[in-house]
């Protein structure tokens, strides 16, 4: 599982979708393919917001993707967003530059969730 599948899991990614499949009328005893179940919109904001809320900590995760991962509870060292940066595809000329790589690390975090069904106000992409 990879670092991008671990954010939309904790932000609550799939969940619908899971319990839809758990609830569909013989899923248990089949081994067929599960029914897909259209993507549901996640509140994105209002989750970061309950988790910054609870947070010791003031993060500033609306631009900085270090605080993303910090409320995420998810590690948040050049090392792991160097492995998040290269799972999504980040061009090898920011990958040099820590700074650009965060700044582009945070835009397609926040782009990825909003393709997922996250509810992402414009402002933030």
């Amino acid at each position: 599982m990879g670092i991008f599948s671990n954010i939309l899991a904790k932000l609550g990614f799939g969940d619908k979708k899971e319990e839809a499949v758990a609830a569909a009328p013989g899923a248990a005893e089949t081994t067929a393919a599960p029914v897909p179940v259209a993507i549901s919109s996640v509140d994105v904001v209002a989750k970061l917001e309950a988790l910054a809320s609870a947070h010791g900590e003031k993060l500033n995760w609306k631009v900085s993707i270090v605080d993303l991962l910090k409320l995420l509870g998810l590690d948040s060292s050049l090392a792991a967003r160097k492995e998040l940066a290269s799972e999504l595809g980040c061009p090898a000329e920011k990958m040099g530059d820590s700074a650009q790589m965060n700044m582009w690390l945070h835009k397609t975090v926040l782009q990825k969730l909003a393709q997922n069904g996250g509810n992402i106000p414009a402002e933030l992409l």
